[in-house]
């Protein structure tokens, strides 16, 4: 049986209370900022400020100012793009990974005060409840691209291609 709309309802309400809370802290902690930039740039290698941007829901803008206070603290190197000389990729650098260790740690150990009261089994099963709901979330957007790509075909197609 499916949860109820009161269900859900909740569990959406916790959710949006949690994320809103985290997204300030990412915006209103340097730290956090930092954290979240250094992360991105290390999962994606070499990456461009427009998508650092457009990953992070953010005006391009200020990427551009946190690239740059980032790369003149020596985290992160900017080289013009091989592909696109109007543009450039920002990579890591050995002193950024450093501190993006720091960092984590630091995360971490704040996130463990926020659990400290809490039963061990209680944080494995908020894991696997949260990797069971992003499991979920990736399922139906596949399914719904999928019937976009389906809708797109059949606009494209017209009577006269149709078997009559």
């Amino acid at each position: 049986m499916a949860p109820s709309k009161a269900d859900v309802n909740a569990m959406v309400a916790a959710l949006f209370t949690l994320t809103g809370g985290l997204e300030r802290a990412r915006r209103q902690r340097r730290a956090a900022g930092t954290l979240s930039l250094l992360q991105l740039i290390t999962d994606r290698g070499a990456i461009r400020p427009s998508e650092i941007a457009d990953l992070q829901g953010v005006h391009p803008s200020l990427i551009t100012r946190q690239v740059r206070e980032l790369e003149d603290a020596g985290h992160v190197r900017v080289a013009a793009d091989p592909a696109d000389g109007r543009s450039c990729l920002v990579t890591l650098t050995p002193a950024g990974a450093d501190d993006l260790k720091r960092l984590t740690q630091v995360g971490l150990d704040r996130f463990a005060l926020f659990v400290a009261e809490w039963q061990p089994g209680d944080v494995r099963t908020l894991t696997a409840l949260l990797d069971k709901l992003r499991h979920s979330i990736a399922a139906v957007t596949a399914r719904e691209q999928q019937q976009r790509q389906l809708g797109r075909r059949w606009a494209g197609t017209s009577r006269r291609d149709e078997p009559g």
